[in-house]
């Protein structure tokens, strides 16, 4: 996937058009404060397709001002930071009063549109893990280098696959320690989106019972980022129907990549459609639809087979936030109701596409359920399984191989296989065509938590290549890369032992 193309201009750090957007609500909504300075700041990693999306010069990478900058030691003349208040449900509990409590809106600053989540023109700079904030409540408002990097490396992969997500435009590292289940470094990620206003932020003053300020950030967001609902019959329903369309289709899309939040708190959840606050998350492996990626997860609430229900209880939570602006419950409801075919659709739309396929039959549910309960019982691997099968050809069993490979039970694969076989030549599938679009939506190269662990270690020695290897392969997830197959195979043996959780 190309970068977009930006007219926008080049600057330096100092000379970014920033302000703050969201400082002109009241200020109720956020305090204002400096980021807290850190000691000796070095560059971890940075994203030049991100800077060139905000029209930042990639040059700027090597200086020392981009460095003191995006560590929170300098301001970019003009911003004015600010940490937000918000409250959530976390794993289906009511938290109450949640808030940036390390993260640092800088400003926003001009960008290029990329997709129908909208820029809006703009992209709001955030720091994240700058320091303590009044909503730090019992934390440090710091971040550890290793989750840094994993959602530094994860925002840049995502966006390359297509999928709606906040950006990361660089990681500054500190050798100051900060204490989790041991001592740390700790980073400063830049985080980049249009908005990080999150269904979260509209339960703050619902659960607080001012539906003044509920409105104002309802009116803030519709104007800012939904302007063509402002006309609509009741623009609170609208924009309740719209964000739920656009949180269906990304989850749709994240099932369809084996892509697992691993934290769908209602604080996590974007109010346009995004993929944010990357924590605990992964990408499927050995297939099991019950895989629960986040190890903090104790009861799998967010495990892989559970995301779509989660992600319309959460469409269901903010529709209760906004009823005092809806009015009627049942207006609620006819707005959260096109949840489900959205998802659906969605979901079909990119299986077909994922299999090959240009048409619909009717037997085509039973063709993909048998796909799933394949892979569920073989463990198969997700990413190269879709991969593989791309180099499937109707008439010659022989180029299977390399797929069949990934199956222990290779007669279960067969059957499967027999059936596909046959779905395609009923289409007249022509199987170069159809490997040159099932290689253009099946990616060769996730972002395993194997490779981002090894791109950590050396880190942690001072040794950021890898992070920069890593960030090239990772833009690049759907050419074959043959100098790169490595970044390719199978997890390793000690891959099985990596557990992943909330504490970063």
């Amino acid at each position: 996937m190309n970068a977009p193309e930006c007219n926008i201009g080049l600057h330096r750090v100092d000379t970014l058009p920033i302000e703050n957007s969201f400082a002109r609500l009241p200020p109720a909504f956020y305090t204002q404060l400096r980021p807290t300075p850190v000691s000796s700041p070095y560059l971890v990693g940075a994203s030049a397709r991100a800077a060139e999306l905000i029209g930042l010069d990639p040059a700027e990478f090597a200086k020392e001002n981009f460095i003191e900058v995006f560590a929170g030691n300098r301001l970019i003349p003009g911003s004015a930071p600010l940490s937000a208040v918000y409250s959530g449900h976390q794993f289906g509990v009511w938290a109450g009063q949640l808030g940036d409590g390390r993260a640092i809106l800088l400003g926003d600053v001009p960008a290029c549109d990329t997709d129908e989540s909208g820029t809006s023109g703009r992209m709001e700079l955030q720091l994240k893990g700058s320091g303590l904030t009044p909503y730090s409540r019992m934390g440090d408002g710091r971040a550890v280098l290793r989750s840094s990097i994993r959602e530094f490396l994860c925002s840049e992969a995502m966006a390359a696959l297509g999928i709606p997500t906040s950006r990361a435009l660089c990681v500054v590292g500190s050798d100051m320690l900060v204490m989790r289940e041991l001592p740390e470094s700790s980073a400063v990620a830049t985080r980049m989106a249009p908005s990080f206003v999150r269904f979260g932020s509209f339960e703050h003053w619902y659960y607080t019972d001012r539906h003044a300020e509920l409105k104002t950030l309802a009116d803030y967001v519709i104007d800012r980022f939904y302007s063509d609902l402002r006309d609509a019959p009741n623009p609170y329903q609208a924009l309740l129907a719209e964000v739920t369309r656009r949180t269906a289709e990304l989850i749709a899309q994240w099932q369809a990549v084996g892509f697992m939040h691993g934290v769908m708190n209602t604080d996590n959840m974007s109010i346009l459609g995004l993929t944010i606050d990357y924590g605990p998350f992964g990408f499927m492996e050995a297939f099991d639809s019950r895989h629960i990626c986040n190890h903090s997860d104790q009861q799998g609430r967010y495990a892989y087979h559970m995301q779509p229900q989660i992600g319309q209880w959460n469409c269901f939570a903010l529709a209760q936030a906004l009823l005092p602006l809806i009015g009627e419950p049942d207006d609620a409801h006819a707005a959260l109701e096109n949840y489900k075919p959205a998802f659906d659709a969605k979901l079909d739309d990119l299986l077909h596409a994922k299999l090959g396929l240009q048409t619909r039959e009717p037997d085509d549910s039973a063709l993909v359920e048998g796909m799933f309960s394949l892979l569920q019982n073989t463990h198969a691997d997700f990413t190269l399984f879709f991969r593989r099968l791309g180099d499937l050809q109707v008439d010659n069993p022989s180029a299977d191989e390399p797929l069949r490979d990934l199956f222990i039970d290779r007669p279960a694969f067969d059957a499967w296989a027999i059936q596909y076989q046959a779905r395609l030549r009923k289409e007249n599938s022509k199987d170069t065509e159809r490997r040159q679009r099932m290689h253009s939506v099946n990616p060769k190269y996730v972002l395993r938590n194997y490779l981002a662990q090894i791109a950590i270690e050396k880190a942690q020695n001072k040794d950021f290549s890898e992070v920069a290897k890593l960030l090239a392969v990772l833009e690049k997830p759907f050419d074959e890369q043959p100098e790169n197959e490595k970044y390719a195979d199978l997890p390793p043996d000690w891959a099985c032992e990596l557990e992943v959780s909330c504490s970063s």
